[in-house]
């Protein structure tokens, strides 16, 4: 086995010492694919939406229902995957999720009623969210303190990669077809196979987890300590993995029972403890500042303010492709520079894009009932637009769900991770369903404003509300 010298952990927990990487890297790979399928059947409904509204007869509503219908199933598949987690292990609900994959890319591309496509999306959606939830806690009680930050942003890399590979498809195949509405293969729309080729990265996905190990720290807390050492072994060597096995032990010990959400509350007052809400509001605020109305509606949106279909499912691509540079950014930062302060750095350049985004869109006029924008604005607003999804992907893409995925004690992890997972789904469904309303009522330009708000008041929450978890070890989060 190829092993490496990477240093000592902070906290005088188990000196890592030499780390297998090798087993590390293909772990890391492995789990890290349902950040792909996330990202994939996220962004799949980008460009799908011409198609759906013409073979369903779709309203504004109606687009946003059957857009958001997968974000519903993230919400009950993260909230449910927290907790079975706990109970069948991480590497077990995992590949439920692959399996749930499969079944809703047939389904959502066959479907013949609004009724059945939503049903296949809400499928697909718990998948999506036990993905979401349990790649980068599963990636966090593998992997070594000191390079944990680097290695569970690959996590965010993976789901821009699956959107960016969902829109690289999508426009393959609009473009084959003549356009998503046309006849491809087998005389059925390009619309439908865009859904159906996500069964590839499934099928991988689910044969792959068969490659690796369950996480140690499951295995402790269900009394499986010689199958924890194990895994541990093949990682850090027999010394540490002995030593890591107590420390494990130790952060369980005092609790005298399996992990439940009574375990949420604080002891001593009966309310939610404050780092749940901070998890929550990490979660939340992910996801107000409206990043997915790019990854769901970008194609749509380019449109209705002059580019041709084909340019706009291009400028998603260019998006997808910045988000993973900027990410990688991220990788070699988050272990040196924490991840508080990239919280904060992002929050306060999404406030600013976002503010330009709605400044551009006010000055637009309407032409035949689409908003229209000069040449030179339409340039500032594709500009600010990049340059939002950058600072995202930057720092609240990557960073939450690094956090979300260590700052939480052994005992209520799972708990803690069903609640703020939940929570990240629902508000995540309500910005989606309610883009196309507000942008039709309200108007871009407040709709825009309401994200940059959104972003301007998570630089304060990031302030108040969060600890920095840099360097500590998954036990030390106890104290």
């Amino acid at each position: 086995m190829a092993m490496v010298d990477i240093g000592t952990a902070q906290g005088g927990f188990a000196p890592e010492g030499k780390v297998n990487m090798a087993f590390v890297a293909m772990i890391v790979a492995v789990a890290t694919i349902g950040g792909f399928m996330f990202g994939y059947d996220s962004g799949v409904i980008n460009g799908t939406q011409d198609g759906l509204e013409s073979a369903f007869d779709l309203s504004a509503l109606g687009t946003g229902l059957n857009v958001g219908a997968i974000l519903l199933g993230c919400a009950v598949g993260a909230f449910v995957a927290g907790r079975l987690a706990d109970v069948w292990g991480r590497r077990s609900v995992m590949m439920i999720g692959a399996a749930l994959f499969v079944v809703s890319a047939l389904g959502a591309g066959a479907a013949t009623s609004s009724l059945l496509f939503i049903i296949a999306r809400f499928i697909g959606g718990i998948g999506v969210g036990a993905a979401s939830v349990l790649a980068p806690v599963y990636i966090s009680e593998v992997t070594p303190a000191s390079i944990r930050g680097r290695l569970s942003s690959l996590q965010q890399i993976m789901i821009i990669t699956g959107l960016t590979g969902a829109f690289v498809a999508n426009w393959a195949l609009a473009k084959h077809a003549g356009s998503s509405t046309d006849p491809l293969w087998l005389g059925l729309p390009a619309w439908r196979w865009m859904f159906w080729m996500q069964v590839i990265p499934a099928v991988i996905y689910l044969v792959a987890l068969f490659m690796i190990p369950e996480s140690p720290r499951f295995l402790v807390a269900r009394g499986r300590e010689s199958e924890a050492q194990a895994v541990l072994t093949r990682i850090f060597g027999p010394a540490t993995a002995a030593t890591m096995v107590a420390d494990i032990r130790a952060s369980l010990a005092g609790d005298h029972h399996r992990p439940r959400f009574a375990d949420l509350k604080d002891p001593k007052t009966g309310r939610l403890r404050k780092l749940v809400w901070a998890g929550i509001g990490i979660a939340v605020f992910q996801q107000l500042v409206g990043i997915n109305i790019v990854f769901y509606y970008g194609a749509v949106l380019w449109q209705s303010v002059g580019f041709s279909e084909s340019d706009a499912l291009l400028i998603n691509i260019l998006s997808g492709t910045l988000s993973i540079l900027a990410c990688l950014v991220t990788v070699l930062l988050i272990d040196k520079l924490g991840r508080k302060p990239l919280l904060l750095v992002g929050s306060a350049g999404m406030a600013v894009t976002l503010g330009t985004m709605a400044v551009c869109f006010a000055t637009g006029s309407f032409t035949e009932g689409h908003l229209v924008l000069s040449d030179s604005v339409g340039t500032v607003a594709l500009i600010a637009a990049n340059g939002y999804v950058v600072f995202f992907n930057l720092s609240w893409g990557p960073v939450m769900w690094v956090m979300l995925g260590e700052m939480f004690p052994n005992q209520i992890r799972g708990s803690a991770l069903a609640v703020s997972g939940f929570a990240q789904w629902i508000a995540n469904f309500a910005i989606s369903v309610s883009f196309p309303p507000m942008a039709a009522g309200l108007g871009l330009p407040l709709t825009y404003g309401f994200y940059a708000m959104s972003a301007f008041l998570s630089f304060f929450f990031v302030r108040a509300m969060v600890t920095e978890t840099r360097g500590r070890t998954l036990e030390e989060m106890a104290a």
